[in-house]
């Protein structure tokens, strides 16, 4: 690799910290949950809108981060983003009531827009062979935040009950959550200093007529003999570019746009139905309805982690040579078969408390009403959930949910381990990487940053919606409803795809932008 694609590289990984912060900011809140139910006596909404809460606010960060990029600049706005990551997680791991939690958390939401900014940051300072390469260096930085994140939650969790001098004198026995929470500060303040040294995107300073400026960091990022040709090219894609926010928005709504416009919809929605951040958010909790029990929950939310990273790496040696489509198809498929079988497991369980099930839970708890449900079978989780809430009361079951559920479930837990860590494995080498590569490459030049805007909107208001709502479906369809309907709707995904996504490996920007605003559906 010549110095010039080394340097793209070192820029392209700096970058693509935001991503490694995006992920931990992510998957912490998998391990506090069950430390914030009964602290803060939340209901299911409760639960769902803290958990939800950053990608609410990812939704305006969505909304404005792309055309505000596209005025002052990507750097700038990367350190903003860097900012607020660290206030947020000062803020939550302080947090004296669930208002406050809430707030420090769609604060840190904000800083979502990384997700949607950092691929374009990258893609404009690529090489065409190696952008789909460097592009995924944000999704693998991602993955390896979501990995942090779950053994830090699993670290500090052992640590919490370990009872020695060290975990005592930090506080870990009585604020584990707000160490989980709070751990984040220490990388976003590092991210905010390692940007000072990335220059600004050469495209973005064409388009803002700072040619010889533009001119002078190509020199630092593509072969001398490529320079006057690449300028050429950006330039010629500039004098088409609308000035106006407004112009913009109407010129991704142009006729010769809308098949790419509908491909980046339908990415988009794609992702986060088929249930990612259900899992990443939420992993311990699911796995305590398979019956392992809150230690060993911790534990398994590690290896959705590990095998994230291990798939994320396939991806990036895959995607500049089988291409995107192959990649994200092959995905949608091992989705669709890991979500069924997850699924299955959840479906073949029933529920039935042991004699000695009262040992599991705290002799300082009112427990006179459980034997009345002891020796009864239940056929699935949502009726046994029904009994047992009503037999100690909704707070007394909330805080021992995972002990009675380990107490009482007859089922193959291995089953739904697998299922959800080959959906992580299919996820992690299709929709994971390959929608940030596309979107970074099917759009125009002039109005990128609008397009990618507006499908993160879509992506994050997805994403809210399905987080916000997975505690009141686990109530109401149970586990294997809620996995159904996620395997449903990867199937129908798959179909659109397969009829709609075009190949964009291998090409420079301004050629995609040429073939495909003219391409009809």
């Amino acid at each position: 690799m010549i110095k010039t694609e080394r340097n793209a590289l070192f820029y392209a990984a700096v970058i693509s910290l935001g991503g490694f912060l995006f992920g931990f900011d992510a998957a912490v809140i998998s391990g506090v949950v069950n430390f914030i139910t009964p602290e803060f006596n939340l209901n299911e909404w409760w639960v769902g809108a803290v958990v939800s809460a950053p990608s609410l606010a990812a939704i305006i960060a969505a909304l404005t981060v792309g055309p505000v990029a596209d005025y002052v600049g990507r750097k700038k706005v990367m350190l903003t983003l860097a900012m607020l990551y660290t206030i947020s997680a000062v803020a939550s791991a302080l947090a004296p009531d669930v208002i406050t939690l809430l707030v420090a958390r769609f604060i840190g939401g904000l800083a979502f827009g990384t997700l949607m900014l950092a691929p374009i940051y990258i893609a404009e300072l690529a090489p065409a062979r190696l952008r789909g390469r460097m592009v995924s260096v944000n999704q693998l930085n991602i993955v390896v935040g979501f990995s942090a994140a779950y053994f830090a939650n699993y670290f500090i969790f052992k640590a919490s009950g370990s009872g020695s001098e060290f975990s005592q004198a930090l506080g870990l026995d009585k604020w584990a959550w707000r160490w989980m929470l709070g751990l984040e500060a220490t990388p976003a303040a590092l991210y905010f200093f390692f940007m000072l040294i990335v220059p600004e995107s050469p495209r973005y300073l064409v388009l803002q007529g700072q040619t010889e400026k533009a001119r002078e960091i190509l020199t630092r990022i593509s072969p001398a003999e490529k320079i006057e040709e690449i300028l050429s090219s950006i330039q010629g894609s500039a004098q088409q570019a609308t000035s106006n926010l407004l112009g913009k928005i109407k010129d991704m709504f142009r006729p010769e746009l809308r098949m790419v416009i509908i491909v980046g919809l339908i990415a988009g929605i794609a992702q986060q139905s088929s249930g990612i951040n259900v899992v990443f958010f939420y992993a311990p909790t699911i796995f305590e309805q398979s019956g392992v029990g809150t230690n060993a929950a911790f534990a398994q939310a590690t290896y959705v982690g590990l095998v994230n990273v291990a798939f994320t790496v396939v991806a990036m040696l895959l995607i500049d040579r089988l291409g995107r489509r192959p990649l994200m198809l092959m995905g949608l498929t091992g989705i669709i078969i890991s979500m069924s079988l997850a699924a299955y497991g959840f479906h073949s369980a029933y529920y039935e408390l042991p004699a000695d099930a009262a040992t599991t839970i705290s002799a300082e708890q009112d427990i006179s009403g459980l034997d009345s449900i002891i020796g009864i079978r239940y056929e699935d989780d949502i009726a046994f959930k029904a009994a047992a809430s009503a037999a100690i009361g909704e707070k007394v079951f909330k805080a021992n949910e995972a002990n009675l559920m380990q107490s009482a479930v007859n089922m193959n837990a291995t089953v739904v381990l697998v299922g959800i860590l080959g959906f992580v494995a299919s996820f992690a080498f299709s929709l994971g990487p390959v929608m940030w590569v596309l979107f970074s490459e099917i759009f125009p030049n002039r109005i990128r940053g609008v397009c990618m805007a507006f499908m993160g909107i879509v992506n994050s208001g997805v994403s809210w919606f399905v987080q916000f709502i997975f505690p009141y479906e686990l109530s109401r369809l149970g586990s294997a409803g809620t996995f159904m309907v996620f395997a449903i709707f990867a199937a129908i995904c798959l179909v659109l795809l397969a009829w709609l996504m075009p190949e964009t490996r291998g090409r420079s920007l301004e050629e995609l932008e040429r073939e495909l605003a003219v391409k009809p559906i």
